[in-house]
């Protein structure tokens, strides 16, 4: 059985999603090892999300409550958010629903912008990350690829997955109102990771081309090498944050990169280099006052102190704020990806049932030919020249044509257990559940 508990900005406030933001990579493991009915586990955290995907061994009593004990407790264990203080901020779902839930997640349809992009990387890194360490599964590989495929089902069919939509694009919009000129700003982009990258794609698209990057991890020249950019290290960093007219945070660090200190010590050093005569400011002492500069926060835990508003000529967009500027839904279009959602969803649930069914089929099989087989040694022992053989084994291939069928025609309608009871009355077999099928090995590339 498949379940997933899931908190997200439209269950949960900002604060919460960001202390569950921390640590997560150790919240799969800690699920897995849990209890011996996990079967798997892969855990989604994205800046709005955080997601809990487990695969759990259905015949055991009250798995769904095993499965999200696991959950809550392997989150408390990782990022120090206890039940009581989750409770009430997340929502569980179980069994078929999950397929369609993660498939729309992953198409962006429960992004806070609507069709964004990113998050279908952020799917497939999750399933990478559970394969790192283990904790993935038959059936959450099967899950997570079919919704990697449900994705690209709805980016190539819908508007959705052409409108380049995503939270680094609605910050920049929401910018547009105070830049006059984009080729001239300033930017100050601070952190390298692929969520960089496609800050800088944006950027780059509105014609910004004073860009510097620094990346509080020291791989900011290896950055700027790679995309033409210039750099700053670490001591350079408060000067040029105190002059650039707007900078743009994502990293995933753990600690504030920008704080009020930072930018104050930027502009003390900027005044120590550059003093202003009492002549070039007009008699006064104090320089005129300039442009206001913004600071935009996309990091998740934030990448900046709050107290950089209190700097002067400073404001701050971070990503409670422009969660509130999120777009409606394209209605039309957002209603073709869901159902393109839906139809890959029941296939991957009417898949699963002809799967499970598998261990039945072959259950009767094996008792009818058990039968025939007895059957033909009687045969056999009467001095039988093959064609009583040859004619019983074809007409058994008959009789078990329908039942066959039919277990395919239960398992799309969702009556596996049907079939599976009906053979235990009529026949007493105890069919098997199937056995869990391994996940995917990965492999690396460079010994590949």
């Amino acid at each position: 059985m498949l379940l997933c508990v899931t908190a997200s900005h439209k269950t949960a406030g900002f604060d919460l999603l960001e202390r569950l933001s921390v640590h997560t990579t150790d919240i799969a493991p800690l699920i897995a090892e849990h209890d011996s009915c996990v079967r798997g586990a892969v855990v989604l955290a994205t800046c709005n999300r955080f997601e809990a995907y487990i695969d759990m061994d259905e015949p055991v009593t009250a798995a769904g409550a095993v499965g999200v004990e696991a959950a809550l407790t392997a989150v408390e264990a990782a990022t120090g958010v206890a039940a009581d203080e989750f409770d009430g901020s997340y929502r569980v779902v179980v069994g078929e629903s999950v397929a369609e839930h993660l498939f729309a997640v992953a198409s962006g349809l429960e992004s806070v912008v609507v069709g964004e992009g990113e998050i279908a990387g952020q799917v497939r890194r999750a399933l990478g990350e559970a394969r790192k360490h283990g904790t993935s599964s038959g059936e959450l590989e099967r899950l997570f690829q079919r919704a990697s495929e449900a994705q690209r089902g709805v980016k190539n069919a819908t508007a959705l997955g052409r409108a380049g939509r995503s939270l680094v694009r609605l910050a920049l919009d929401l910018a547009d109102s105070r830049v006059t000129d984009w080729a001239a700003l300033d930017v100050l982009l601070v952190g390298t990771g692929a969520y960089a990258a496609a800050t800088l794609a944006a950027l780059r698209d509105r014609g910004a081309e004073r860009i510097t990057v620094f990346s509080p991890s020291g791989r900011g020249h290896k950055f700027a090498t790679k995309h033409g950019l210039a750099w700053v290290d670490g001591d350079a960093y408060p000067r040029a944050a105190a002059d650039a007219d707007l900078i743009i945070t994502c990293t995933t660090a753990e600690h504030h990169v920008l704080d009020a200190g930072v930018l104050r010590r930027g502009r003390a050093d900027s005044a120590a280099e550059a003093p202003i005569s009492l002549a070039a400011a007009g008699g006064c002492p104090i320089a005129r006052q300039g442009p206001r500069r913004l600071v935009v926060d996309l990091g998740l835990p934030r990448n900046v102190d709050p107290d950089v508003a209190t700097v002067s000529g400073i404001d701050l967009l971070d990503l409670e704020t422009i969660r509130l500027h999120a777009p409606l839904e394209e209605l039309q279009a957002t209603d073709a990806a869901r159902e393109i959602v839906r139809d890959a969803a029941r296939r991957f649930v009417a898949h699963g049932e002809r799967q499970s069914l598998a261990p039945a089929v072959v259950a009767l099989r094996e008792h009818v030919f058990g039968v025939l087989e007895d059957e033909i040694s009687r045969v056999r022992a009467r001095g039988d020249d093959g064609r009583t053989e040859q004619a019983m084994r074809h007409l058994v291939g008959r009789l078990l044509h329908t039942p066959t069928s039919r277990a395919h025609d239960l398992a799309a309608q969702g009556r596996a257990a049907d079939y599976v009871a009906a053979l235990g009355t009529l026949f007493g077999i105890d069919v098997a559940p199937a056995a869990p099928a391994e996940p995917a090995v990965a492999v690396d590339a460079a010994t590949a």
